[in-house]
């Protein structure tokens, strides 16, 4: 797997794993950014071969035809 993939995805926000939960398929990651938590489901597989865990610093690439904005 190469560790330096080029991604055309410039939403990136950078932070660190509070939780992971594995499941028998999907791992749920729970990431710190800021004052803020982000959520991501992804394969347990991956979690695993990325070796994730608690404490880790992680960029969350959001990728989406859809962002919504509530104003404060």
């Amino acid at each position: 797997m190469n560790r330096y993939m080029a991604i055309s995805a410039r939403n990136q926000l950078s932070g660190k794993i509070t939780e992971i939960q594995l499941g028998d398929v999907v791992a749920h990651v729970t990431v710190r950014v800021g004052k803020n938590l982000i959520e991501s489901v992804i394969t347990r597989r991956s979690a695993e071969e990325m070796g994730l865990k608690k404490g880790d610093t992680v960029k969350a690439v959001i990728k989406s035809t859809e962002v919504m904005l509530q104003k404060d």
